[in-house]
């Protein structure tokens, strides 16, 4: 079997969650800076969302950065409204500005990536799909591809099933588990650090 990624690997989106967290990231900065004196330093790609956010679950990635500014407050929970300054009212700040901009600007694929699952489909190979994105279904919709793939692992099963995120491997071993390969008879298509 191959297990492909989504974001950054089938479709061009890593750059849409990076410009999303930015935006949340870098407002929230300010708001920090004109409520608290702290010095404003804006969210880097390179420094900030590479090593900190890329990859991992939505509200995991929040405390991530927010732990490498030594910014404390409370980690919230899931429902949290997106006012809330919380990790998870953040994080589901976030969420509202990527679906803002994948509304505008729709969902690019990696034309290389879809013939190669296209070529591995016709040779009997098993294809899944595993990504921490809560928004995976959504986005293989807006492109396309959903029925390219024989199982979807992503944020929502995550959390439903109870399994960890990036870098633990429970997404890519519970795709296998669902196509019926070993895991030492897959691949894993991957593009981030905690992948």
């Amino acid at each position: 079997a191959v297990i492909f990624d989504l974001d950054g690997v089938i479709t061009r989106t890593a750059l849409v969650h990076s410009t999303a967290w930015k935006e949340m990231f870098d407002t929230y900065l300010r708001f920090r800076e004109d409520r608290y004196g702290e010095p404003f330093m804006e969210f880097s790609h390179i420094e900030d969302y590479l090593p900190y956010v890329d990859g991992k679950p939505r509200y995991k990635g929040v405390a991530s950065f927010l732990e490498s500014r030594k910014i404390d407050i409370p980690f919230g929970d899931p429902s949290d409204v997106v006012e809330a300054e919380t990790a998870c009212g953040l994080g589901n700040r976030k969420n509202v500005v990527f679906n803002e901009i994948l509304d505008r600007d729709g969902v690019k694929i990696y034309e290389s990536t879809v013939d190669l699952i296209h070529e591995l489909k016709k040779e009997g190979i098993r294809i899944g799909v595993a990504s921490s994105s809560k928004n995976c279904k959504a986005v293989l919709e807006a492109a396309g591809l959903l029925d390219l793939f024989e199982t979807r692992v992503d944020g929502v099963v995550s959390a439903e099933m109870g399994l960890q995120g990036k870098p633990e491997p429970d997404i890519f071993t519970m795709a296998c588990d669902n196509l019926g390969v070993d895991y030492d008879r897959s691949v894993i298509v991957e593009d981030a650090v905690s992948g």
